[in-house]
Parts: C-alpha cells; sequence; structure tokens
C-alpha cells in the first residue's frame, strides 16, 4: 500500500466521521448534543479495529470500539447487513456508562463486512431511579437505568418499531427519540458515504489503507516510548469520597518504560467492593489513551495501532474495573478521571515539559429537574452552561480560559439559549479570584455561576474536588476547590459536602456552585512578575497572593491603576522565600 494513498483514503474517512458528529449537532433535539458537541464518530475495519475518527470526546473515540466488538462477537458477521443500525449503551459490554449510546452501521461489500461507521453521543436520562442519568446513589447498575448490550433497531433497511418504542418509553426526557433519531441518521449517513469511498478506491485498497494507518501509528507510538528514559515511574490519585461518603478513593499507576515497551498498570487501586463510584474498563482504557495522546506528538494518527501499543493491566474487581453489576454513573467521571490524574503525575516525573493533566474535578453535572410551566412535560437540565475551570497549566503556557483538552471540542451550551428552553435562569458567571494554582506558570482561574430556577424543581450532583483539588506540576501549587451552596440566599441554604440528592428548590431559588481552579507549573517564585502583575490588573490574582504566592512586591496603586513591580523588594522578598522553601524541602 502506497503511504500517499493511504493517506488520501484516511483523510477521506475523517471527513465522514466529521459529518456523522455534525449530522448530529445539526439534528438532534436536546442542548447536550445540538450545542455541546458531546458526540464522536468513528470508523472501524471489519474486525472492529479503529480506522479513523472525527475531533470530539476523546473518551468516546476510546470507548466505541469495545461495544462493536461484543455485537461481532454476539451476532457473528453474517448477522451484520448493509441497512442494519445497532445501539448499545451498556458499560458491561465495552461502554462507558449508560446515558453514552453507541449507534454503528455496517458496510457490506461482496458478502464480507468491510466497515463500521459508529457515532457515540451522552443523552440526557437512561430511565432508572434518579432523572439525568446519574442516579449516583443506585445501589447496581441496574438501578442506574436501562441496558442495551447490542440491540438492532434497524434491519436491513427496516426499522424494528417494536425495538424503537421499547427504547423510547424507558426514557424519560421527551426529546430523546429525536435524538436518537438524530444518530441513527448519522450512522447511516457514515455507511453510506463509506460505500463511496470503497467504489472509488476498491475494497482492498481500503482495507489495506486502514493497515496502513493502524501499522504507521503502533510505530510512531514505539518510537516516542523509544526516546523517553527507562524505569518505572508511580504515582497516586485520589477522590475525595464516593456518592455516599466512602472517603478518599485510591487510584495508583505503575508505568514502565522498557526500550519501546510501556506498561501501564493500575495493580493496588482500591478494591473496596461498598463503594459506589467505579469506572468500567472501556472508561478507563479512554482516560489512558487520551492522557498518554496528550503527552506524545499529536500527529500520531488515534487509531487501534495506537491502543495496542500499550500493555494495559487493570485488574479485574478493583474500582478502575469493577465485578459485573456495580455502579458506573458517577465514576465515569471519578474515579474515571484520576486515571489521567495519575498517569500524569507518574510520568511528571522524567516528562515534566509535557505533564499536563488531561481532566476535571466535576464530580458530575448539577441536574435540575422539573415539569415545563405551560405543558406540564418534563424537563432535565445538566447545568452545562458556558463556565471555565480545572484547566492546568503547562510549561510554558497559563491555564488556557476553557476547559480541559480532555473535553475535545465540547462545547459549553449558551445560558440564552438553554433559558429559552429550559424555565431557569443563569444569573452570574465570572472569574474567582486567587482561584487558579499559582506557578511559574499559572493555573486558569475557576468560575463562579449562580443559576436560578423559575418553577419548583429538584438539584442533584456529586461533589468532589474538595479536599482534592486539580493537582500542580513541578513544583506549581493546586487550584482551588469546588463549593456548592443549594436553595442560596435563602435561610434554608446548604453546604454540599458530599452528595446533593434531588434537593427541592422553588420557584425563584437557585444555587451558587463556585468552580475549582487548575493547578499551576512550576515554581511560583519564578513567575515573570509583570506577569503577575497583570494578573492583579485583571483580576485573576490577589495583591495579597501576589505577595504571598508569588513574591512580587508593588508600587503604587491598584485603584489609581499605576500599579508597577518594585524590582528590588520582589528580589529581596524571593530570595527569603526560596530559601525558607529550601530549609523546609531539607526537613
Amino acid at each position: 500500500m502506497d503511504a500517499v494513498t493511504a493517506e488520501v483514503i484516511r483523510g477521506a474517512m475523517e471527513t465522514v466521521c466529521y459529518e456523522m458528529a455534525t449530522h448530529v449537532s445539526l439534528t438532534a433535539t436536546t442542548p447536550i448534543l445540538n450545542q455541546s458537541n458531546e458526540r464522536n464518530a468513528t470508523i472501524l475495519d471489519g474486525r472492529s479495529r479503529l480506522g479513523a475518527l472525527s475531533v470530539g470526546i476523546p473518551q468516546f473515540m476510546l470507548s466505541s470500539t469495545l461495544p462493536i466488538r461484543f455485537a461481532l462477537e454476539f451476532f457473528g458477521e453474517s448477522e451484520f447487513h448493509d441497512g442494519d443500525v445497532f445501539v448499545a449503551n451498556d458499560p458491561y459490554h465495552g461502554g462507558g456508562h449508560l446515558p453514552d449510546y453507541n449507534v454503528f452501521a455496517p458496510v457490506v461489500r461482496d458478502g464480507k463486512l468491510a466497515l463500521i461507521a459508529s457515532i457515540q453521543c451522552h443523552h440526557a436520562d437512561t430511565g432508572g431511579g434518579m432523572p439525568g442519568g446519574y442516579n449516583a446513589e443506585a445501589l447496581d447498575i441496574w438501578a442506574e437505568g436501562v441496558r442495551f448490550p447490542a440491540v438492532k433497531i434497524f434491519d436491513k433497511g427496516v426499522e424494528r418499531r417494536d425495538v424503537t418504542y421499547m427504547i423510547q418509553v424507558n426514557n424519560r426526557t421527551p426529546t430523546f427519540i429525536g435524538d436518537l433519531r438524530a444518530q441513527i441518521g448519522a450512522a447511516q449517513l457514515g455507511a453510506k458515504q463509506l460505500h463511496k469511498i470503497i467504489d472509488r478506491h476498491g475494497v482492498a485498497s481500503v482495507k489495506g489503507a486502514v493497515d496502513h494507518s493502524i501499522n504507521h501509528a503502533n510505530r510512531r507510538f514505539k518510537e516516542e516510548v523509544a526516546s523517553w528514559p527507562d524505569g518505572a515511574y508511580e504515582a497516586d490519585a485520589f477522590v475525595d469520597h464516593d456518592p455516599i461518603g466512602n472517603k478518599d478513593i485510591r487510584v495508583h499507576v505503575k508505568v514502565t518504560v522498557d526500550g519501546d515497551q510501556l506498561t501501564v498498570d493500575f495493580t493496588g487501586s482500591d478494591d473496596r467492593q461498598e463503594l459506589k463510584a467505579y469506572s468500567s474498563f472501556g472508561n478507563t482504557r479512554g482516560y489512558v489513551v487520551a492522557q498518554l495522546a496528550s503527552m506524545m506528538d499529536p500527529t500520531i494518527p488515534k487509531n487501534e495501532g495506537f491502543f495496542d501499543a500499550i500493555d494495559l493491566i487493570v485488574p479485574k474487581g478493583c474500582v478502575l474495573n469493577p465485578d459485573d453489576g456495580k455502579t458506573v454513573a458517577a465514576g465515569t467521571h471519578h474515579p474515571g478521571v484520576e486515571v489521567g490524574e495519575a498517569i500524569c503525575k507518574a510520568l511528571a516525573q522524567v516528562l515534566p515539559e509535557r505533564a499536563c493533566p488531561q481532566i476535571y474535578k466535576l464530580g458530575m453535572p448539577t441536574v435540575i429537574f422539573g415539569m415545563q410551566p405551560d405543558s406540564r412535560v418534563p424537563f432535565v437540565d445538566h447545568s452545562v452552561d458556558v463556565l471555565a475551570a480545572y484547566c492546568n497549566a503547562v510549561k510554558g503556557e497559563d491555564g488556557w480560559g476553557s476547559m480541559p483538552a480532555s473535553f475535545g471540542n465540547l462545547i459549553r451550551a449558551t445560558a440564552e439559549v438553554n433559558e429559552s428552553i429550559f424555565p431557569t435562569r443563569h444569573e452570574w458567571c465570572d472569574y474567582q479570584i486567587d482561584t487558579g494554582g499559582p506557578g511559574q506558570w499559572r493555573g486558569c482561574p475557576g468560575s463562579r455561576v449562580v443559576k436560578r430556577v423559575l418553577v419548583p424543581s429538584s438539584v442533584t450532583t456529586y461533589m468532589v474536588g474538595m479536599k482534592y483539588p486539580m493537582s500542580g506540576v513541578a513544583g506549581g501549587s493546586d487550584g482551588s476547590p469546588n463549593h456548592l451552596i443549594t436553595n442560596y440566599e435563602t435561610d434554608h441554604e446548604q453546604v454540599i459536602e458530599c452528595m446533593a440528592n434531588a434537593i427541592p428548590h422553588g420557584a425563584g431559588e437557585g444555587f451558587e456552585y463556585i468552580y475549582g481552579g487548575g493547578g499551576g507549573w512550576g515554581d511560583p517564585l519564578d513567575r515573570d512578575p509583570e506577569k503577575v502583575r497583570d494578573d492583579v490588573l485583571d483580576e485573576y490574582v490577589s495583591l495579597e497572593s501576589a505577595e504571598r504566592d508569588y513574591g512580587v512586591v508593588f508600587q503604587g496603586s491598584l485603584e489609581e491603576y499605576d500599579l508597577e513591580v518594585d524590582p528590588e523588594r520582589t528580589r529581596a522578598l524571593r530570595t527569603k522565600q526560596k530559601s525558607a522553601k529550601s530549609h523546609a524541602s531539607s526537613n
């Protein structure tokens, strides 16, 4: 297979993925899909190997392969026909958590399965015991919602109306069926466009291009690993607690570099069986690859060759690969994201210049559930409105004013659009001073959000990131912790320390959520004093923090806007603070 033709075909397939993802954004009816881009399209070959993908949510591109692999094993290739469409969402058959629906359509040529077009999206509800798809206190997976390991919703081009209706009535959200049909349409579009690519290049060339791309990614991955220092690097990351208060959930990793071989071993991670937050294997695998990809050359294709180059060890029964039936709704976030945090901490020992944890400390979305005032139709608002938080600095760059790269091209829904859909008001959203972790490069500040409901509603969320906020790297300080007050500014307001479980809010009541900032990178005492001055003027950093954390002394007045760095006093203070740090570390 010549490399030019292979790259042309790979580019064409990536364009098909982009078209599939865009189709969902243009046709879905729920903000979490038609505004936020919380979807990802992929193309797999007939052996369920990932060959191409779109820019979307990294975890989705990685957890889309395993459900398809199960479907092939369960149905057999002979049951995959042109015109078929399958639906899967089961965490114990390769998925992440129940809200993530994977819809896929086969491409069959000459009686053989050639390719599979797949689109994965996060939906607003899954049935089960709690609106919004996050029954974080569920006893088991069955209480979290309805599981579909793999069902055929279209059979040779004919819709199975019984299956469609069964899926529809097991979901609270009136717009769900429209969103599912948007996914189905995207998968059908993908299959149609893939047939055109095969018509142009032939089955053999397309299969050869997929093989070439996978082999190329595998070789590039190993070359990158071979440039790293050999050794075994270990680290821990912790979750404050699970939704019922079990504390200090531990994620332990040992990353071993041996020539061009990379082993990621989570032996030693928490294996308590009474927890209510677990990360499914597919979800864990996704966070492993997302973090490693962020620390490697970005031109390496993300496909099966990338995944296969990692020797991944996740003991069955631990918090990152639970026994069947455990709850995973909350765990897809935590301890899921701590997977990436632990890997980043481990590799920061030898690759500090590439170390930026691709994570967030949002326990789960703050779900508002109620009835529309006129139609009395249920609504579910996941409060995924615009905010900035959790974004760590990296060497040479402050934490940018958005979200971590692990969110891919996720777009936070605009308050204006959400207010036209839901009976809520997004009253306040602004950066909070002194929330970004101090460092030579500063973490992104956290956001203060105040949101009110206009009709009686309930608010549900799971809180973390208070005891263990975003970690600083290479001597940088941690970001600020999360802080949530429900029934804000009422005589029954409540600071949430673990779980807000369907807390009633009357019309006009709301919550205040201060989202934590990102961690800093490098010693704050090495930060350019003029950058500290800019941060003070921009109200990212207070005068007190400038002196306490950065060792910068000013002359002039902030109120008069004539603040200037005092070089001599700054130099003296930093010398004193560095000496104190050195003394403390030696003791």
